[in-house]
Order: structure tokens, then sequence, then C-alpha cells
């Protein structure tokens, strides 16, 4: 079994699970601390490290299970698959 193909097996477990409420709040804000931590660190490591981590933290809460751009179309009045409601 290759990296890959762990990676997506990962990927379609993680699909498969119901989301938590909040979910995409609380890993936007620990990925908004860890950028806001790389910014304010001395080490080069721990900028880089601290900057990847919260970097994909806020990309996961834009795109993950019940993530802001689900929220993001439903506010637009999109419905989740892609289609656009029109009101009559």
């Amino acid at each position: 079994m290759t990296i890959g193909s762990k990676i997506e097996a990962l990927k379609k477990m993680d699909a498969r699970r119901p989301g938590v409420p909040g979910e995409h709040l609380a890993v936007l804000g620990a990925g908004l601390l860890l950028l806001l931590k790389a910014g304010s660190s001395r080490s080069l490591l721990r900028r880089v490290l601290a900057g990847a981590a919260g970097g994909a933290l806020v990309g996961r809460a834009a795109s993950g299970t019940g993530g802001l751009a689900r929220v993001a179309q439903l506010m637009q009045g999109a419905s989740p698959g892609g289609k656009v409601r029109r009101s009559i």
C-alpha cells in the first residue's frame, strides 16, 4: 500500500463520517492561531512548520466536510449540489 493510496483511503473515510456542528469554525480558529504563531516565531523552522500547518487547517475549514465553502453556497442560495435555487 503506497502513501497515496493511504491518503485516498483516509479521504474517503473522512467524507463518509457525519460532520460535527461548528467543526469548520474550530478548525478555522486553530489554523488562524497557528498562522499568528508562525508570524511571531523567531525560528525559521517553527515559522515554516506553523505556517504550513495553519494554512492546511484554514484550507480544510474552507473546503472540508461541512466547510465554509458549503456555508457560503447556502447563503448565496445555491444548493449543496451546485445548482442555484430560483424563487418565483
